[in-house]
């Protein structure tokens, strides 16, 4: 096997809502998508968007949940400046705050947000090793 995660779905509630706060808000590149399912390129992987209830019921699991999902999804970035901003492009997009950017125990810097949704994700600066695909410098 040839390990990797090739898209990424969440299950929203409010698939309008969720593609105004990934697209307009953090400026995710959506791509055409059929209606009520929306896809996003994030260089190597891919995010969609569907209906929780709908994804739990493909699935066949039940839809109710809530509070801790025992997992984070993880943005690496190249600085800690960056990871200020993208905090805080998320929370004014309309993203909850769930821990400030700062130093951490395993030598980076991060700091977590929920979505619209409450999917929980990690903003991080790792200088120990890149995490993810090759970086371009712009």
């Amino acid at each position: 096997m040839n390990p990797r995660i090739s898209m990424i779905t969440l299950g929203v509630r409010d698939i309008k809502a969720a593609i105004e706060f990934y697209e307009m808000g953090l400026g995710f590149p959506r791509m055409e998508s059929p209606p009520g399912v929306a896809f996003f390129t994030l260089n190597g992987t891919w995010l969609g968007l569907y209906g929780r209830e709908a994804l739990a019921e493909d699935a066949t699991v039940s839809s109710e949940g809530g509070g801790f999902e025992s997992f984070a999804l993880a943005h690496n970035v190249c600085s800690e400046q960056e990871v200020d901003e993208v905090i805080s492009q998320a929370v004014e997009a309309g993203a909850t705050l769930v821990k400030k950017p700062q130093k951490v125990f395993w030598g980076g810097y991060s700091g977590y947000f929920k979505d619209l949704d409450g999917h929980l994700w990690e903003v991080a600066h790792n200088p120990l090793f890149w995490v993810g695909p090759a970086v371009e410098n712009t």
